[in-house]
């Protein structure tokens, strides 16, 4: 039996050179705000043309690695923000079919622990930005000004456990979140007095640093979404789209 082999990928130079920065700056060999060379210098150290460098600083850009300022020709060294990083988990979740359920279930096993953290972590800058989120949402005179001042206030809470992967780990799940609140907040009357008094409650829980009172707060929170749904009759088996 003879034996086959795949056939060898060949990949675009752009690619080669973009791999080659990128791995430079993730192992911090080059660090936020330094400067990289020019295009021609680039092309010169790698032995391509400028159009090759071009493109791959362009893919660099996108994934949020580097970036350039204004008034200047050069690129510097960036970091990816969490918005953007949560933007990328947010489409490749909702290519993945997940569900309104599933991300319900998923902010029920999330979010709780956070505001636990948050309460023994926190700031007054900190409390200050989370009351400040409060404020806004019983403010919002639109449907979508008030789903967007909701998922603040969790994206604030997240913010006060001074940790960044609970801060990345819960944004993809706060957009996600977002289509199915515009539809229970217009149809449940009451929803928004009962996220405004759930909001209140969990802000005097992290103010006064009570850890067990502030994750109570957020489960009665989160379980009083599905309560919304089940009211304006949302299936949650419903596919999200991004």
């Amino acid at each position: 039996m003879s034996v086959e082999f795949a056939q060898i990928s060949i990949e675009p130079a752009y690619r080669k050179v973009a791999a080659a920065i990128g791995e430079r700056i993730v192992d911090r060999s080059l660090r936020e705000g330094e400067w990289l060379p020019s295009e021609t210098e680039l092309a010169r150290q790698f032995g391509v043309n400028r159009s090759t460098v071009r493109e791959a600083l362009r893919e660099l850009q996108s994934a949020g690695l580097v970036c350039r300022r204004p008034g200047s020709r050069r690129m510097c060294v960036s970091r990816p923000q969490h918005a953007a990083i949560a933007e990328g988990v947010s489409r490749g979740l909702a290519l993945h079919d997940v569900t309104f359920l599933e991300v319900w279930e998923a902010l029920t096993l999330l979010e709780p622990p956070i505001a636990g953290a948050a309460a023994g972590a926190r700031t007054r800058a900190d409390i200050l930005a989370i009351t400040t989120a409060c404020g806004r949402f019983a403010q919002a005179a639109g449907t979508q000004a008030a789903v967007v001042h909701v998922a603040e206030f969790f994206r604030q809470v997240g913010r006060a456990t001074h940790n960044q992967v609970l801060s990345l780990a819960q944004e993809p799940l706060l957009q996600l979140l977002q289509p199915s609140l515009r539809v229970m907040i217009d149809q449940v009357p009451q929803a928004r007095a009962r996220i405004a008094a759930a909001q209140r409650r969990i802000t005097a829980a992290l103010q006064a640093r009570d850890c067990e009172d502030a994750r109570t707060w957020m489960a009665k929170h989160i379980r009083d979404f599905r309560k919304g749904y089940e009211i304006a009759k949302i299936d949650l088996k419903v596919r999200i789209r991004a």
